[in-house]
């Protein structure tokens, strides 16, 4: 070919137009609460960089609780300004739901975060080692465990104040995960706030073996969830055509009549969406701590250090659940009759599951963690309801549910012996005469597991448990309150075991915790008591906040 000709056609390429990349429209009010916490996220990076070791905690600390504090008041502006109801709308082109349950579940993650980071910070519960104060983290994550450069780094003072930029990115994720309106979105979101969780696991000051383990069972286990999920995207992609929740939608109820070429011979393929779908779901019930999927639950909330236990027991489990409801109920209504039986059969083996294998445990943490199990089952009960109190008591249980974890597990990092926390139940054994306040408050905490009346367990589970009902799920009740009277067997073995055993002479010592323990435990009860007492206010927010925007 002569230069001429090619000369001929680069000039009519030039000429011919382009289509042009339209630019991205981006509602920065409407996603004002994850901005805030990602960019207070790289401002604590940058903190840990520029600020002298001596300063950074109290930065640090500052920093996190202002920014979850800004962004719990950007959700709540938003919902008055009525993007929960009238306004709610799809914002960051297509991206990400502006939402009722989005908003709630987003307040409710980010209320439990800030709870959480005062356990992070809590510095008066070990004894100063030489003399310098010490929290829940090693002085120096990369040291190995016993080696003489951990212990230069203790001598030092150092402490590991990167668990609070670590939190605060794994937050931005959660904020995101429930709100997700498109599949991609939804696995970004997962591995950003999955990645922080890992290595917060592992960075324990004492047992820092178990910790690390800890640590590699879930980063292994989490790498297996995240393949599952995308695996299944991708086979969604390939029935749908799209990533986008409401394509997704409509073409499962059969209205999309435009067919892609390229994939017009996978389209509509209900091979393709079942497998997607169960692989989406496995992704999701790991998250939840679900059986079979909860393998990983007990260990790594044994492992992980107590502070980071409590977060990710109760942020977590909302960020999922609110990520499960928004695709069961926004995505597949019209599989609904295909995904009951199979939620069915989860729901009941994780109830029974959580609440048998609890009764022989010997560790209060390993107790919690099967406790957390049987829980994510109760919840379980109220998504099969499939009907917008389903959504609702769902909501509700979840926000009373994380404070009363976060309290227990806040109460299990004041019981100590010269290991470190006292987590052994033979060593809770007379707590109640040696500190009868601390046992008094755990025993709250214990009923409202049960679901005992006046507390907000009792609340909680009668909402899932009507909501299942009504929506036709009556066997599943019954199996609920039998795994119920079993879990309240285990509790109130321990309240027995603090207040009716003689303590031991070497028992441990309840250690007097700062102001922002007390905090903590002090919200976890009175948030116990409030939504026991007087639910119905709570139960009317939630009601009005379980529209999802479609």
């Amino acid at each position: 070919m002569s230069a001429t000709a090619v000369h001929s056609l680069w000039t009519t390429a030039a000429v011919e137009p382009l289509n042009t990349i339209e630019t991205p429209h981006i509602e920065y009010t409407q996603l004002s609460p994850v901005l805030i916490v990602v960019g207070a996220a790289i401002v604590s990076v940058l903190l840990e960089a520029f600020v002298p070791r001596k300063g950074r905690y109290v930065a640090q600390v500052f920093l996190s609780v202002l920014a979850l504090a800004a962004a719990f008041a950007a959700v709540v502006a938003l919902a008055a300004g009525g993007y929960g109801t009238t306004k709610a709308q799809i914002a960051a082109m297509g991206a990400i739901a502006v939402d009722g349950p989005a908003l709630f579940l987003q307040g409710t993650i980010l209320l439990a975060s800030i709870v959480a980071i005062f356990t992070f910070a809590e510095r008066r519960l070990d004894p100063a080692d030489h003399g310098h104060k010490v929290d829940s983290f090693a002085a120096e994550a990369a040291a190995v465990p016993g080696s003489e450069q951990e212990k230069a780094a203790v001598k030092a003072g150092f402490t590991t104040t990167e668990v609070f930029p670590l939190a605060l990115f794994a937050i931005a994720g959660m904020l995101v995960f429930p709100a997700a309106n498109d599949l991609l979105t939804l696995f970004v979101a997962l591995e950003v706030f999955s990645l922080p969780l890992y290595l917060l696991c592992a960075v324990a000051r004492r047992k820092r073996l178990m910790s690390q383990e800890a640590a590699v069972k879930y980063f292994l286990l989490g790498a297996f969830s995240s393949a599952f999920l995308l695996f299944g995207i991708a086979l969604l992609y390939g029935y749908a055509g799209s990533v986008s929740y409401a394509t997704i939608a409509r073409v499962v109820d059969g209205a999309v009549v435009s067919v892609d070429p390229a994939l017009a011979g996978t389209m509509g393929n209900d091979v393709l969406l079942l497998i997607g779908f169960a692989m989406i779901l496995t992704g999701l019930l790991f998250k939840v701590g679900a059986v079979p999927f909860h393998m990983w639950t007990p260990d790594v909330y044994q492992g992980a250090p107590t502070p980071v236990t409590g977060f990710m027991a109760a942020a977590t489990k909302v960020a999922a659940f609110g990520a499960l409801l928004r695709l069961l109920y926004v995505v597949l209504p019209g599989l609904t009759w295909d995904w009951r039986p199979v939620m069915w059969g989860v729901a009941i083996v994780t109830m029974l599951g959580g609440a048998i294998v609890a009764i022989t445990q010997t560790d209060i943490k390993r107790l919690l963690a099967y406790s957390s199990i049987a829980h994510a089952g109760f919840l379980l009960a109220g998504v099969i309801a499939a009907t917008p109190d389903g959504i609702s008591s769902v909501l509700f249980y979840l926000g009373a549910y994380s404070f009363v974890t976060i309290g227990a597990f806040a109460v299990v990092t004041l019981v100590r012996d010269a290991g470190g926390e006292a987590t052994h139940l033979s060593k809770w054994a007379g707590l109640g005469r040696r500190s009868p306040l601390v046992a008094a408050v755990f025993a709250v905490f214990l009923l409202a597991f049960a679901g005992i009346p006046l507390t907000s367990g009792f609340s909680g589970k009668f909402a899932v448990f009507k909501a299942a009902a009504d929506g036709g799920a009556g066997a599943l009740v019954v199996v609920g309150v039998l795994s119920s009277a079993i879990a309240a067997f285990f509790y109130i073995r321990v309240i027995v075991l603090m207040f009716f055993s003689e303590p031991k002479a070497d028992g441990p010592t309840v250690a007097v915790p700062s102001a922002l323990t007390t905090l903590t435990i002090t919200a976890g009860v009175v948030v116990t008591l409030v939504l026991g007492l007087a639910p119905q206010y709570f139960l009317d927010l939630a009601n009005q906040a379980s529209v999802f925007v479609r």
